[in-house]
């Protein structure tokens, strides 16, 4: 009862820190609280975050608990952790800069297919921890641990990356700034790196494995990659 309650303090004191964030990385640069894309996309984030928490503590708290692991214990992905946090600053900086300077002139329409695009990305990924209890945030593998070759797994090897870079890409243009999008996209460099390192370990630590990348032939994109 003790873990469970420490658990559960430990996933609110994370959600209260959302808006914090997003108030320091969007609205602060922005100059002002009038900036409506910042509004939307924190709604889009926001509230379906609520559900898919209130969700699994639920139905499998021990995935929550896997979620909030964050010290990687692979050399690797260490320097990887390190270059995502760089991108993820900058690159939530500019928004807000880009609203309060004028730099980019992004229409509604454009603003609200994004912000479709960027909770389209987060139902994927909620509907792989549905699929995969064992959907930890760092890379690990457990010594229970199987191969999961149902639901979208059957489809493409890493489909919770696939989702988050759906996220990723539609984010900055979310937001109204096209600038943005510039540092983004580089969010699929460090994102291949992870994706390669992590299957070299999987293949070694996690049986089965290889016999499921040979009958999943892609990782990211169907006919892709």
């Amino acid at each position: 009862m003790d873990d469970w309650k420490l658990l559960k303090k430990k996933i609110y004191s994370r959600l209260a820190l959302f808006p914090v964030a997003i108030v320091v990385l969007l609205f602060i640069p922005a100059g002002s609280f009038r900036y409506w894309q910042g509004w939307v996309y924190f709604s889009v984030i926001f509230f379906p975050m609520l559900f898919v928490l209130r969700f699994f503590i639920k139905r499998d708290p021990k995935l929550l608990e896997r979620r909030l692991r964050s010290k990687e214990k692979v050399k690797e992905q260490k320097t990887i952790v390190k270059l995502f946090s760089l991108l993820f600053l900058i690159g939530f900086l500019i928004p807000g800069l880009d609203y309060r300077f004028g730099w980019s002139i992004v229409s509604v329409p454009i603003v609200i297919i994004a912000n479709v695009l960027v909770f389209t990305g987060y139902m994927i990924f909620f509907s792989v921890m549905k699929a995969n209890s064992y959907a930890s945030r760092i890379i690990e593998v457990e010594k229970e641990q199987t191969v999961i070759s149902s639901g979208p797994y059957a489809v493409i090897r890493h489909p919770m990356y696939a989702g988050w870079l759906l996220m990723i890409i539609a984010t900055p243009v979310a937001l109204g700034s096209y600038w943005a999008l510039l540092v983004f996209v580089l969010f699929a460099i460090p994102l291949i790196q992870r994706i390669v390192n992590e299957e070299k370990i999987l293949s070694k630590e996690l049986p089965g494995y290889e016999e499921y990348c040979r009958n999943v032939k892609y990782r990211l994109m169907p006919y892709g990659w």
